[in-house]
């Protein structure tokens, strides 16, 4: 059955946030559901939200919503299991929708994003919803 993977004992990790102000910013804002709220990254070249499973999952959808402007042309998953390093899994390139099917076995889970929208690299992520099933 296809549910949130994402319960309190995943572990997330961002590759910055604004200003390192994490209580406007910070990443627990992906998760929150809320329509207000938002991870904001900082300014640089890649940025990536990487998340730690506390059990090997099938992921089935993976759903983003970027604020326009603030977004990603290209991006790549990258998955490991049992402690493995990461490896790439897909390269993706995000629409209007951002949504992306996609199947594989993880533990662990990184969605790097490339070529960002905006000028100085920042990304602004109002939602990301992992779903799958718990293997």
């Amino acid at each position: 059955m296809t549910q949130s993977l994402v319960c309190p004992e995943t572990v997330s990790r961002v590759s910055s946030v604004l200003n390192r102000n994490t209580r406007q910013f910070g990443k627990k804002h992906l998760f929150d559901q809320d329509e207000e709220t938002c991870w904001n990254s900082d300014q640089g070249p890649s940025q990536w939200v990487m998340l730690k499973f506390p059990q090997r999952v099938r992921l089935s959808l993976l759903q983003i919503q970027f604020q326009g402007g603030f977004s990603s042309r290209r991006g790549h998953l990258e998955g490991s299991k049992e402690g493995d390093a990461l490896c790439k899994i897909v390269d993706f390139y995000p629409e209007d929708n951002n949504a992306l099917q996609i199947s594989s076995l993880v533990d662990q889970l990184k969605v790097a994003f490339e070529e960002l929208t905006d000028l100085f690299g920042r990304v602004v992520i109002y939602h990301l919803r992992v779903l799958g099933e718990k293997a």
